[in-house]
């Protein structure tokens, strides 16, 4: 799959606390630890491994955070990817609290990171979930309500229409709820702010050194394009763009790509579009997400494409589903346009997998990993020592291959994906 591995002329590059290039890797190296992607899991695994003692090697294949880790709508949402009543109905209820407990740990560990580094990313509270059909608003109430009685979480109220309308300058929506434990962050930021800390805990991070192949025997070895890293174990952490590297990891998990405009900073204007200063996802399968910049730009995501690569111009791509929603912004300029890839599963679980003795990953947090991914990182290097608990209870997860494998991954994901589509403009 062709991507970008720079970042790319986004809003967040522009406002990015800079970070001195890391160098590619020459020649062999050796490590007890090597792992394979810059993002938000490959960087906290790092420093956490380094901060265990162990020596561990990182390999990006471009800049640390120049995937989706750089690129994404930066919402901190609460619990998985699929909610509370789904897990119930799938796992069972104490896996469901477990899982719960999991997300909830995840949210408390970025703020730690976030504090305990001094990672500037300007980070804030609030999410609201904005229901686009009358029809969803009853059950967003319900699950409200069962946030706070059955996982005793007192952060989740429900919004009636004109509850939400004075929070969200739209008519586009009936209801929905708020999540006061929620909030967003500069994804850029907090990346480059977790590579700064591994460095500074003695991690090996080495850029532009794309994992080519991994050869597995008595050590593993993962061989670059003028270097290998010999190691005792690999966590495979490169999620969507990863794609290619290892087959038992890509019939699980599937790159598309995603895309968000950001509009110019619109002044007195931004707070008649969000009045709190919270983001907002609404209720579409291809969900619109977006949230006011610290300038007071509107930095919105919407529609996704199943394409291999990027599409060019994607502010124009984004500008229509940014119109949908908010009409009165017609003559509002857009100053940048990116699209990153992430990765997806079929339940939208994440797969956490003990691919061999010596070879584990997490991945497919299909747009939850600001909040996941970072804890998942921990996780993978507990499972390096021999800490299993939480990673068990992750690999019990149903994540099932997509059908046909990766070669039919791709039509068969367009024809689903164009259903859902559809489904959200009826």
């Amino acid at each position: 799959m062709s991507v970008e591995t720079d970042h790319p002329a986004s809003w967040y590059a522009a406002t990015a606390h800079p970070l001195p290039a890391f160098p590619s890797l020459a020649g062999t190296v050796r490590a007890d630890v090597c792992v394979i992607g810059g993002g938000y899991t490959g960087l906290s695994a790092a420093l956490h491994l380094a901060e265990a003692g162990l020596d561990v090697v990182l390999l990006e294949a471009g800049r640390v955070g120049s995937g989706a880790s750089g690129r994404n709508g930066g919402q901190i949402h609460t619990g998985q990817r699929r909610d509370q009543d789904w897990l119930e109905a799938h796992v069972g209820l104490d896996d469901a609290k477990a899982l719960w407990r999991l997300a909830e740990d995840a949210k408390a560990l970025l703020h730690d990171l976030i504090a305990r580094h001094a990672i500037d990313c300007d980070l804030r509270p609030g999410l609201v979930i904005a229901d686009h059909k009358p029809a969803y608003v009853a059950h967003s109430h319900a699950y409200a309500r069962k946030l706070n009685e059955v996982y005793d979480y007192p952060h989740a109220a429900p919004l009636s229409r004109e509850e939400l309308r004075a929070m969200v300058g739209s008519d586009a929506y009936y209801g929905g709820m708020i999540d006061h434990g929620g909030g967003h962050l500069h994804p850029l930021n907090l990346a480059l702010g977790l590579a700064r800390a591994a460095a500074g805990a003695g991690a090996r991070l080495f850029e532009r050194s794309r994992a080519l192949r991994i050869e597995e025997g008595a050590k593993v070895r993962v061989v670059t394009a003028a270097g290998a890293v010999e190691a005792d174990f690999v966590l495979e952490c490169g999620d969507g763009l990863q794609d290619g590297l290892d087959r038992r990891v890509d019939t699980h998990v599937m790159p598309i790509c995603n895309y968000i405009a950001a509009t110019e900073p619109l002044g007195a204007r931004a707070r008649e579009i969000i009045s709190n200063d919270a983001a907002v996802a609404d209720s579409r399968f291809v969900v619109n997400y977006y949230r006011l910049s610290g300038d007071g730009r509107l930095l919105f995501g919407g529609g996704e494409s199943y394409r291999r690569g990027l599409r060019p111009n994607p502010g124009d791509f984004v500008r229509p589903y940014m119109l949908k929603i908010f009409p009165q912004l017609a003559d509002a300029r857009i100053d940048y346009g990116w699209g990153g890839i992430l990765g997806i599963t079929m339940t939208r679980m994440p797969f956490v997998r003990k691919l061999s003795p010596r070879v584990l990953t997490a991945a497919g947090y299909s747009g939850q990993g600001v909040m996941l991914a970072p804890y998942f990182g921990r996780l993978l290097a507990q499972a390096v020592k021999g800490q299993l608990g939480e990673f068990d209870l992750l690999a019990r997860l149903p994540v099932p291959a997509f059908p046909g494998g990766p070669l039919m991954r791709w039509p068969l994901l367009v024809a689903g994906m164009s259903y859902y589509a559809l489904r959200d403009r009826l």
